[in-house]
């Protein structure tokens, strides 16, 4: 018998962006997780379209620059797929099938519901438990990605040098790095909740309930809207209108003319992306909504979007409550916090 484990590599978690990339590592101290490395590079206009990369050099070279500025030197890495380039469904299979056969009949099954011919596609699927509908059957996740969407992350990954070690979809990253934020803020694990994750752009909201994924859509909205204001309005370069992101003043008149009206533009996007969910099957009551992704950030919208609304929200941040690295710049980890759920999701990977 060793006397003494290997320890398991550390997983860096890449999240490939529409405005850029961000990489996040932990470690798992007696104390819980630690932020070991984090950094964020912007990538150019262009490059990733709605989540889709569009240039594999561009985004390479800037996952070789985060990770530089991040001081990580594990090479594997773990790495999603955004939702609106994956087709999932909840299929239930009898509980009685014998786990060797379970995946043959996944693939009977994926036939049937993935709207792609299957040599086009990468799939995976993951048991969920139980059916809550019949105690006979179990219900099974399954999810696809047109292949095309998978090797384009994966050439640019290995490009700058790193290994994937995790494909994920970025909705169940999310909903992995909000089991921190859920025991954290003491919710109940069957109480559904709304994420609401605007994106630069392209927006999702997707709801949780018992620690699952129950819905999501994406809703083509994001905060390029405000960029583009900003930049005309003030006759800006792209680089200087985006002060507000780095926490530096701006106009005299930029908060009522131009911020205003982008925070109720979201209110409005988060009101129609409700009603969509209201009007779906997977329906359950939300009492509590959370806004993650760059512009959740934005002073004042938590507050504007509970006012309107009357739902109860806040902003994520899967940070707060870690410990963090002397070396990891702590200002900068907490001003892009709520844009790291899908890294964080990612990073917990590594532990799995």
């Amino acid at each position: 018998m060793s006397l003494f484990k290997k320890k398991a590599q550390p997983v860096i978690g890449l999240d490939i962006g529409s405005a850029s990339v961000r990489v996040l590592q932990l470690s798992d101290t007696p104390s819980g997780y630690r932020v070991e490395h984090f950094a964020t590079e912007p990538v150019g206009k262009g490059v990733v379209v709605e989540k889709s990369v569009q240039d594999i050099e561009a985004v390479s070279s800037a996952i070789q620059r985060a990770i530089m500025n991040s001081g990580a030197t594990s090479k594997a890495c773990a790495v999603a797929v955004s939702g609106s380039a994956v087709f999932t469904k909840t299929i239930s299979l009898p509980s009685s099938l014998a786990e060797s056969d379970v995946e043959s009949q996944v693939q009977v099954e994926a036939n049937q519901y993935v709207p792609y011919p299957l040599d086009e596609v990468s799939l995976d699927f993951e048991i969920l438990g139980p059916s809550t509908r019949n105690p006979d059957m179990i219900d099974i996740l399954l999810a696809a990605s047109k292949s095309e969407n998978v090797e384009s992350r994966q050439d640019a990954i290995d490009a700058a040098g790193l290994r994937a070690k995790v494909v994920d979809v970025e909705v169940f990253a999310v909903a992995n790095a909000f089991d921190l934020i859920r025991e954290r803020d003491g919710l109940s694990n069957s109480e559904a909740v709304g994420i609401f994750d605007i994106g630069f752009d392209l927006t999702t909201l997707l709801v949780l309930r018992g620690g699952r994924v129950i819905y999501t859509r994406d809703h083509p909205f994001g905060s390029q809207l405000l960029l583009e204001e900003t930049m005309r309005r003030y006759e800006m370069s792209e680089d200087d209108a985006g002060f507000y992101e780095r926490g530096e003043e701006g106009p005299d008149d930029f908060e009522d003319e131009v911020l205003e009206p982008f925070q109720l533009n979201i209110v409005h996007q988060i009101s129609r992306a409700l009603q969509f969910f209201a009007s779906s099957n997977e329906y359950s009551p939300i009492s509590t909504i959370y806004l993650s992704g760059g512009s959740s950030s934005l002073k004042g919208i938590a507050e504007m979007v509970q006012q309107e609304l009357g739902l109860t929200t806040r902003v994520a941040d899967p940070v707060t409550g870690l410990d963090v690295a002397p070396a990891v710049p702590h200002a900068s980890l907490m001003r892009h916090a709520p844009n790291l759920m899908v890294a964080m999701g990612l990073a917990l990977r590594g532990f799995d």
